[in-house]
């Protein structure tokens, strides 16, 4: 099943994988400043976060089955409504309900994937599953910006949105095949009894959290605003805005593997703490780049390190959890490091239009090198 897991994974984020790359197109037809593109990002993605929180409690009395069809058809479908929406408050609705379908997905689905491997493989299991939603970010920005340019940014989301709506269909078909029509079970079959949460377990898990939200949070947020950066800064074409978006995400395609692949060998902690390390100077060097090879170099750099901390993070939290806690402590993780991008931007877009775009990417640096330090303190010396 993994192989339609990394697929479904793909549809899952298509639709809302369109919204940042169509967002200079966005920003034209709306006539929008930073702070209100801020929030026609957090729109979604506050939403998506939030509903992660109860998504482990309705994955235990739905189904895992049903949660994720409505994160692939239900997102669609407002997806295409985002498309035929006429004016911007109606557009911010539909994102925000298009996050509501969607937050169901990661907590019903990574279980289902740790589940049909061995517990030593559990990290490449799930970096691999990550290559679906990675590509989506992927392709998208070439997609979109391709059919924007002929159709408009609304045709963007009604072409892409009625295929994912019938694979949505056809995956709940084949999930009711292979036997994935009850609720999820409490322990994986795979899996060993994670250890009691006690308090020197607990004292390692908080800032293991922390911190890979932080690693999410700051560089998602950062990078929703780099085709604008791009586009305003430097004077490119939304072509080659969409291109440098694409060149990000590529990165996902094999550093989400990787992460996993290190995480399995060497351990969880050494492999996000040396992540963090290298993310917040790495966004600051965004204050010293030229258009050029140097601004691919660190976007690269950006990417890779955002996808290597993903899988990594997850493996952690499934390790370190009992199955009487593990979906209500997998929501928390979703809902801080898919939401909390939702509360940081429109911040970021209301620096960048008093401060600019150098001052604010400063800022974000500092804040994730401050976090690495404080949670360091308690990882230190843990191997996994």
């Amino acid at each position: 099943m993994l192989p339609l897991f990394v697929l479904a994974h793909f549809s899952h984020h298509l639709l809302a994988a369109l919204l940042i790359p169509l967002l200079p197109f966005i920003r034209d037809d709306f006539a929008l400043n930073y702070t209100q593109i801020g929030w026609v990002v957090s729109a979604f993605t506050i939403a998506y976060g939030i509903s992660q929180l109860p998504a482990g409690w309705l994955a235990d009395r739905l189904g895992p089955r049903t949660l994720i069809t409505i994160g692939i058809s239900g997102v669609a479908l407002f997806g295409l409504l985002v498309g035929l929406s006429p004016t911007y408050i109606m557009m911010v609705v539909f994102l925000v309900l298009l996050g509501v379908m969607g937050g169901g997905y990661h907590p019903a689905a990574s279980p289902l994937v740790s589940a049909s491997v061995e517990p030593k493989n559990r990290g490449r299991a799930l970096g691999l599953h990550q290559i679906g939603g990675t590509a989506s970010f992927f392709l998208s920005p070439l997609i979109a910006v391709a059919i924007a340019t002929a159709l408009g940014w609304r045709g963007s989301f009604v072409a892409l949105a009625i295929p994912t709506i019938v694979f949505g269909i056809v995956f709940y078909w084949v999930l009711g095949r292979r036997g994935y029509t009850k609720k999820t079970e409490h322990e994986m079959p795979n899996s060993h009894t994670a250890a009691p949460s006690t308090t020197s377990h607990l004292r390692r898990l908080v800032p293991f959290i922390t911190l890979g939200v932080a690693i999410q949070v700051l560089l998602f947020s950062t990078i929703s605003f780099i085709p604008l950066f791009v586009v305003d800064h430097f004077g490119a074409g939304e072509e080659v805005a969409a291109a440098l978006l694409a060149l990000i995400h590529s990165t996902g395609l094999w550093a989400g593997p990787l992460g996993g692949y290190l995480s399995d060998r060497i351990g969880r902690v050494p492999v996000i703490l040396a992540v963090s390390v290298i993310a917040g100077p790495i966004i600051y060097l965004l204050t010293l780049v030229s258009f050029g090879w140097s601004i691919s170099l660190v976007l690269l750099a950006m990417g890779m390190s955002m996808y290597i901390g993903m899988p990594v993070s997850e493996a952690y939290i499934i390790s370190h959890t009992s199955g009487r806690n593990r979906s209500m402590i997998l929501g928390i993780y979703y809902f801080a490091s898919r939401g909390g991008s939702g509360v940081i931007m429109p911040v970021m877009g209301y620096l960048i239009d008093r401060v600019g775009f150098s001052n604010s990417f400063a800022t974000v640096s500092a804040a994730l090198i401050v976090v690495t330090i404080g949670c360091s303190i308690f990882l230190w010396r843990s191997r996994d």
